[in-house]
């Protein structure tokens, strides 16, 4: 059997595996707040965050995609070369997210995915081979390769910031006179906006696997541009669904209830802004984090109302571990391509 097919083929596995465990470490970002304001069962938030997670890759478009499959320009490596550094880098971003979900740490997958990807790269073909985008950022404004996916990872948890403090600050002088029974609707709400968490998240996350699978049939010679096809579309968006239904429990507890304590309301403001970004981001075509946005929207949202309650603890936790992430998995691909390397040759 040709050697570019089998690569081809592992390749395409080992994404698709990425997509799942994504999926798996995601689902937390997405389902802690309903559970923890108790709006909804652990069941409820899965399937239907499972369901609207399946809609976003197929009706969110491809910009995400375009990104993520051109921060690497490969074509003057060897294919077999190039499909293994792909296979490296993707075990890599694996490794990390089943680290960080045995710890119950809500770290980035799509950093994961960067580092990942990077550091094989970078040792196996040359520094040159990743479009860090810097130098024409600074000559014409234009943000492309590295430099656009870490200009969104950075500035995305800001911004979540700022929006969940506004956002409940705005919400809460509305609500200001209403009595307890506001609180159901708000439960009710949170369906919703679930379902808007789900769909946003498929719409981003999914589509940082698709890149990457169309990456490697450009490689490989089955396509003949950086089209993404619509059954690359399909898989990563089942992928990504399924690593939802199986759900990442040890991460709910970090986002749910170790920052600061959620109410119906606090959940809804979360659900609401984080939606609003990672979607937002998606449409520009900007990777971002869905654990940073999550994690950083209740940090905004705590600190506009008791700062003080806020675990600032747990979150300086969580941000430690958002600047080891990309090194990290960056690490794990190194040593994963050196020993593909010491066993094939």
């Amino acid at each position: 059997m040709d050697v570019i097919y089998v690569l081809a083929v592992s390749s395409i596995v080992v994404v698709v595996i990425f997509d799942y465990t994504n999926g798996f470490h995601d689902a937390a970002n997405i389902i802690a707040t309903p559970i923890a304001s108790r709006a909804m069962t652990p069941i409820q938030a899965v399937v239907v965050v499972a369901v609207f997670e399946f809609l976003g890759p197929i009706f969110g478009g491809t910009a995400v995609a375009n990104t993520i499959g051109k921060f690497l320009d490969l074509s003057d490596v060897a294919a077999s070369v190039s499909m293994t550094i792909i296979l490296c880098g993707c075990f890599g971003a694996i490794v990390w997210d089943l680290v960080t979900w045995w710890y119950g740490i809500p770290s980035s997958s799509s950093h994961a995915l960067v580092g990942g990807l990077a550091g094989p790269v970078v040792v196996a073909a040359g520094p040159q081979y990743v479009v860090w985008g810097m130098e024409e950022f600074i000559t014409t404004g234009h943000m492309t390769g590295v430099t656009k996916v870490l200009a969104a990872l950075i500035l995305s948890p800001i911004i979540g910031l700022i929006a969940g403090f506004l956002t409940h600050r705005l919400t809460s002088a509305l609500l200001r006179g209403a009595t307890p029974i506001v609180n159901k609707y708000l439960r009710l709400l949170q369906f919703v906006s679930a379902a808007g968490m789900g769909f946003a998240h498929g719409t981003n996350d999914a589509q940082k696997s698709m890149g990457i699978i169309t990456m490697v049939l450009l490689m490989g010679g089955f396509i003949p541009e950086f089209t993404v096809p619509f059954w690359v579309v399909l898989l990563c968006a089942t992928a990504i669904t399924l690593g939802i239904l199986s759900g990442g429990w040890r991460i709910v507890r970090t986002i749910g209830f170790a920052i600061y304590k959620i109410r119906p309301l606090h959940a809804v403001n979360g659900q609401a802004s984080a939606a609003a970004i990672i979607f937002g981001a998606a449409v520009i075509g900007a990777p971002v984090s869905t654990t940073h946005v999550t994690s950083s929207s209740i940090m905004g949202i705590g600190a506009s109302e008791r700062p003080k309650a806020v675990r600032w603890r747990k979150a300086g936790e969580i941000v430690t571990t958002w600047f080891l992430t990309i090194p990290g998995s960056a690490l794990v691909g190194i040593i994963t391509y050196y020993l593909v390397k010491f066993v094939f040759g």
